[in-house]
């Protein structure tokens, strides 16, 4: 029998070489909602790109890069 369950979702934002994990503040929204909600705390996803998800120990990872900085 299978049994289907639904995966939690980490975002992971990297700053000053740390890795800040969010947890998810409404499973219901999008990604880019959650973004959008974050960047009021910390504003540097103002600018932030969302990576593929990764499937790891029964969590969807979403990473947050910022794109500040970058060129092209």
């Amino acid at each position: 029998m299978l049994l289907a369950t639904k995966l939690e979702r980490v975002f992971i934002l990297k700053d000053k070489g740390q890795d800040i994990r969010l947890t998810d503040p409404e499973p219901r929204w999008s990604v880019e909602a959650v973004l959008n909600f974050y960047a009021n705390t910390y504003p540097i996803l103002t600018t932030a790109k969302i990576s593929a998800p990764i499937i790891r120990d029964d969590r969807i990872e979403y990473k947050l890069e910022s794109v500040m900085g970058t060129k092209g």
